[in-house]
């Protein structure tokens, strides 16, 4: 369970084995993972959602489509980024509030984080 402040946020998620089943696109097109609608209609809408994927920009209009049919809502979203690890390097702020969490999901598994805003942080 994330305990996470009242401030707007920023998700970054990344597209392939998080939010659509992994290499769909390359095996008759994207699908949707169990959970994914769900979690992102709890996003506030002050908060902003970044997706990242290391397909190449040529699946972008494929891509942009499927989202846009499947109302998952994002502000920006960048392609062509390398297979390895993604970094997450964010300041503490001076009250003590963590501003940067990290979550290894299991691949083409359910999206299910659970979370609740702390307004005392």
């Amino acid at each position: 369970m994330l305990t996470l402040s009242p401030l707007p946020k920023t998700w970054l998620f990344d597209v392939d084995g998080t939010i659509v089943k992994h290499n769909g696109h390359l095996h008759g097109g994207d699908e949707l993972l169990e959970g994914v609608k769900e979690f992102f209609a709890q996003i506030s809408t002050e908060d902003k959602v970044i997706l990242m994927t290391a397909r190449e920009k040529k699946y972008e209009k494929q891509l942009l489509s499927f989202l846009e049919k499947s109302g998952i809502r994002y502000n920006q979203i960048i392609f062509d980024l390398p297979q390895g690890e993604r970094i997450l390097v964010n300041d503490k702020k001076d009250s003590g509030l963590k501003t940067a969490h990290a979550i290894n999901k299991d691949r083409d598994y359910k999206l299910e984080i659970n979370f609740v805003i702390d307004k005392n942080l």
